[in-house]
């Protein structure tokens, strides 16, 4: 069935890329609605009419840590009515962690742009460590004994501890959590020391005083958080870089000039200063892989990072 889309597509190609969109799109949103990535993609969806003249809407389809949602996108016709909003999670680590995988992000679909990221902090409770050099040495100090949580094992903000800890030399205790919200509620009981999670999430514990944003894991200070300095400032370490990227991809098939078209109306939307600045408000890093080719070759260099960090931990996903 998929090669007699495939074949189909190929015969309608002028006449479809000369039309598209002639009717409403859809977005699948692998994850519930009210995460970060649904927060982005529906601010995207609602823009997006403005440059393609026909509305898109959000399905979002959950389930098996994104795996159900991006699978069907994939088996979707490739008519380039069926969007993908993918994120770090099931386009960078799902191929290096399921035991059985479904898809393949690179064989099953064409990367359209990655519009931004949600910025991954480093989190301690008061009285832990006033910074993270400081956490380092606790850390040497008394190998194993502090405590860090994730929102789950395999998760991208677990590997992105793990990818810490390789870095720094440290031995510091991952804790799994089904989510975010118990980590952050067990750091502020004291039963945890540390977590990683975005710096929206954080955000407001971090000003209360309640929990310590230490560093955050981007390539340059979150505007939200300007204060707290990146990994790289703070341990030396050139080129860290950890953020919950998010992408626009397309399944496998659809003609190129859709694909040109769709990403050029990304690449006008978020060149709105109003909703650049909208984004960044939220938490978001916004832009800087807006092309096809620039989305794929970050892709697969996101899973070529991952792998060993992946393979260290030993994660799987059933």
């Amino acid at each position: 069935m998929k090669r007699r889309a495939l074949l189909a597509a190929t015969l309608a190609t002028p006449a479809l890329a000369q039309n598209w969109p002639d009717r409403p799109l859809r977005m699948i949103v692998p994850f519930p609605p009210g995460g970060a990535t649904d927060v982005f993609a529906r601010r995207l969806a609602a823009r997006l009419p403005g440059e393609l003249g026909q509305p898109v809407v959000i399905e979002n389809r959950t389930g098996a840590a994104g795996a159900i949602g991006t699978l069907e996108a994939a088996r979707a016709r490739p008519d380039g009515q069926t969007l993908l909003f993918g994120t770090a999670s099931t386009l960078g680590l799902y191929p290096l962690l399921a035991e059985r995988p479904q898809f393949d992000p690179l064989r099953d679909f064409l990367p359209v742009a990655i519009p931004g990221a949600a910025t991954v902090a480093f989190v301690v409770r008061p009285g832990v460590a006033d910074s993270l050099p400081a956490l380092v040495a606790a850390a040497r100090a008394r190998p194993g004994a502090l405590r860090y949580g994730s929102p789950g094992t395999g998760s991208y903000l677990h590997m992105s501890f793990e990818l810490f800890k390789r870095e720094a030399g440290v031995n510091i205790e991952h804790v799994p959590y089904r989510g975010s919200a118990p980590a952050m509620a067990d750091l502020l009981g004291g039963h945890l020391d540390a977590l990683t999670d975005t710096v929206a999430t954080t955000l407001e514990q971090h000003r209360a005083g309640r929990a310590r944003m230490l560093a955050v894991a981007s390539t340059a200070r979150s505007p939200l958080v300007p204060e707290v300095p990146t990994v790289a400032e703070a341990l030396g370490l050139a080129g860290f870089e950890a953020a919950v990227w998010l992408a626009v991809m397309l399944p496998a098939g659809t003609p190129e000039p859709i694909r040109a078209r769709l990403a050029a109306a990304i690449t006008a939307t978020l060149a709105v200063a109003e909703f650049r600045a909208e984004l960044e408000a939220a938490g978001f890093e916004v832009g800087g892989r807006l092309s096809p080719d620039q989305s794929r070759d970050y892709i697969a260099a996101e899973q070529a990072k991952w792998r060993p960090i992946v393979a260290a931990t030993g994660a799987r996903l059933e």
